[in-house]
């Protein structure tokens, strides 16, 4: 018992660099074969159909009230000793920095997270990928390029969305709920805006549009165990995309700023 006890870390770090091992494996499979990229393009437009037209809305439902709400508690800490025109500001380097790419990339873990894992493993435990093999076709160039990409490429048009409509939350809240004039907000905002402010949030999606489809494409594709083990990948896709979003938030933050 005391002996396992001792061996439990070193257990589970070697299946976490086991786990990470097979995961840099299987993306490195998608570059041995560049010149078959373009046999896919087709889908991975698909796929971008998906994965950004699909999730405008609930972008821009977060977006407002995270903007709705960053204003209001602006406000009510900077209520009787500052000026009125800081709500924009706050509101304007909260939403462009932080607020529009990482709760996107959380809401978008689930929306399109859990969506690529379920379909992917279910291909999978449903022998469907071995089919996909037997008719000579690469199943990591067929189902993991093209919704990698396409994670990559319309992450930062969902967050230049989400960045628009939580500014116009915040403004919206400040002038309705506030006292807040239009003037002095976008006063405020440009104050200690920065241009390159505008393009932070888009690097970060970046990175988050590759981690989320990547974990997800990883998850579903080892997935094993039937209906329950379709259910497990989709959850430890969440998790895992959820816990690494936070992480690189920090690393990125830490590099660029």
């Amino acid at each position: 018992m005391l002996i396992n006890l001792f061996l439990f870390p070193f257990n589970f770090l070697n299946k976490i660099f086991t786990i990470f091992g097979e995961y840099v494996l299987l993306i490195m499979k998608i570059f041995q074969s560049p010149r078959e990229w373009k046999d896919y393009i087709g889908i991975t437009f698909d796929q971008m159909m998906i994965i950004g037209t699909k999730s405008i809305p609930i972008v821009i439902i977060t977006s407002i009230f995270s903007g709705m709400v960053t204003s209001v508690q602006s406000a009510y800490q900077f209520e009787s000793w500052t000026p009125t025109w800081f709500v924009g500001s706050i509101v304007g380097e909260s939403i462009l920095l932080e607020l529009a790419p990482v709760i996107s990339a959380l809401v978008l873990t689930g929306r399109v997270g859990a969506t690529i894992a379920a379909e992917i493993g279910t291909m999978r435990v449903t022998e469907q990928i071995d089919a996909i093999e037997s008719l000579s076709f690469n199943p990591v160039l067929y189902l993991i390029f093209p919704r990698v990409v396409a994670g990559i490429c319309m992450f930062p048009i969902l967050v230049v969305i989400a960045s628009f409509f939580g500014i116009f939350g915040g403004w919206f809240a400040a002038i309705m709920t506030l006292d807040v004039t239009t003037y002095d907000f976008f006063k405020g905002f440009k104050t200690w805006f920065h241009p390159f402010d505008a393009f932070f949030g888009i690097i970060k999606s970046f990175f988050f549009g590759f981690t989320i489809t990547s974990i997800a494409c990883f998850q579903g594709y080892n997935a094993k165990g039937g209906a329950q083990g379709v259910g497990e990948a989709a959850t430890v896709t969440v998790v895992t995309s959820c816990v690494m979003i936070v992480v690189l938030d920090y690393i990125i933050s830490e590099i660029l700023i």
